[in-house]
């Protein structure tokens, strides 16, 4: 027994293509927030933690589907004007680009708290040991902090991105043609919403478990030292 997709498998592939490339824009960009995040929450200046907190706070506090559309529609009025004082008053914000900004930015919000918690766990003679040796601060984070940091955040990343993947169905909203967008337009053609969506759910599964399987070869990898050490 065939399944019939009337001629939509290519353009579901090419959904599936899109959601990969939405996933992964919206997680460099979370990672490098969630990192800036967690460094000015844990930092002893007040303005830092201050402003690490807000962020958190304000982004974790509104849904997912608002900060897309607050991105995406927010921006037109000042990319046109943007765009007529250089000339190309056509500027605007591209779904794709609009819809990696709102995913970054809540995936960011998020990812500052598992950062956080995971350089807390860091016994602090570790730190003061590194200074004590004459390391600079900056070597400090970057040749002992951060290798432990990512070792014990990276669970808590995985879930995070596991949401993600899930997420990016959002974007439909503002018209990108991922994967659930692709579903819609077949379903509207074809009249049969339950096969186009069993077909976008399986699709959804299938890269979830790619991506776990990924991250369980990311924890292992990472984990090597401490496991033989703690043999």
């Amino acid at each position: 027994m065939t399944l019939d997709l009337y001629g939509f498998g290519p353009a579901l592939a090419a959904g599936a293509l899109m959601t990969i490339k939405l996933a992964l824009s919206a997680l460099l960009l979370g990672l490098l927030l969630g990192l800036f995040g967690a460094l000015a929450k844990t930092s002893p200046y007040k303005p830092l933690q201050w402003l690490g907190g807000s962020y958190s706070t304000l982004v974790r506090g509104v849904p997912e589907l608002l900060w897309v559309l607050l991105i995406y529609f927010g921006t037109v009025n000042l990319l046109r004007s943007l765009g007529e004082l250089i000339g190309y008053p056509e500027l605007e914000l591209s779904a794709f680009a609009a819809g990696s900004i709102a995913l970054g930015l809540c995936f960011g919000a998020y990812a500052t708290e598992v950062f956080r918690g995971a350089i807390l766990a860091i016994p602090k003679g570790h730190r003061e040991a590194g200074m004590a040796l004459g390391i600079s601060r900056g070597r400090v984070l970057w040749r002992v902090i951060l290798p432990q940091m990512w070792r014990i955040a990276l669970p808590g990343l995985g879930n995070l991105f596991m949401i993600l993947m899930k997420d990016t169905a959002l974007i439909s909203v503002i018209g990108l043609e991922e994967i659930m967008r692709r579903s819609q337009i077949a379903v509207t053609a074809s009249k049969e919403p339950f096969t186009f969506y069993l077909v976008a759910a399986f699709i959804y599964l299938s890269l979830t478990i790619i991506a776990m399987s990924g991250l369980f070869a990311l924890e292992k990898r990472a984990g090597r030292g401490f496991v033989r050490a703690a043999a």
